[in-house]
């Protein structure tokens, strides 16, 4: 565990500053944004990292369910707290590019709007969490709080579809005549590409680097009581 830990972190560091250097010495500015159009590079890859890491909270609350195995929460746990990370990243950086594109920071859009209930959700399920005191408890409750906050992802994803709304469809690829196509010139994919692929890199070192520490405070926590029985 701490030989990948270490790889990743590497991996991740050495990724982010490649990335930042081609995006800000290489790439061509876009000619309708302009330099402000290099947000997308953040906002665009925390965007499929906050997908990652709630769908990973999903598929391992209901695997809690099912069995019961403590490993499973802990799991769910922290990739929720890093899920929420990337979500707050998430709604900072559209703010940001939102202000240079729309002329203010926040505008009750379809996506905007369901992107901060998908925040406050998991927001929630934390105080969830530490306002319980039994473990199984805790866990169950958390696990069923999470799977519905997931529910929201697929409102998210297709609420550009569904509503009249301001913010863009998707930006990595186009529909047409059926097959998915570039929706962007080749010089400006392939530093998005690669800036995804990154940041979910990133993604998982903060997923196994925080795992690995619940992991120890549940050890701790049961050597305690052991003590004070």
């Amino acid at each position: 565990m701490k030989r990948i830990i270490l790889y990743l972190e590497w991996g991740s560091i050495l990724g982010l500053l490649a990335c930042g250097l081609w995006i800000f010495l290489k790439l061509p500015l876009e000619t309708s944004q302009g330099f402000p159009q290099k947000i997308m590079y953040l906002h665009v890859p925390t965007f499929f990292s906050t997908y990652l890491a709630f769908f990973v909270v999903f598929t391992f609350s209901i695997a809690y369910l099912w069995k019961r195995e403590l490993v499973f929460d802990q799991i769910a746990k922290a990739s929720a707290e890093v899920g929420l990370v990337f979500c707050a990243l998430l709604l900072v950086t559209g703010a940001i590019w939102g202000r240079t594109t729309w002329g203010t920071y926040w505008v009750w859009d379809a996506r905007l709007t369901t992107t901060l209930l998908l925040f406050l959700i998991f927001l929630g399920y934390f105080l969830l969490r530490m306002s319980v005191n039994d473990r199984d408890k805790e866990a169950r409750l958390a696990s069923v709080l999470g799977i519905i906050g997931c529910l929201d992802i697929p409102i998210i994803h297709k609420s550009v579809q569904w509503w009249r709304t301001l913010h863009q469809p998707s930006t990595l690829f186009k529909v047409e005549s059926g097959a998915a196509k570039p929706s962007m010139p080749p010089e400006l994919l392939y530093p998005l590409i690669a800036s995804v692929v990154v940041m979910l890199i990133f993604y998982l070192y903060l997923l196994l680097l925080r795992l690995q520490t619940e992991k120890r405070r549940e050890t701790l926590n049961e050597l305690l009581a052991e003590i004070q029985n």
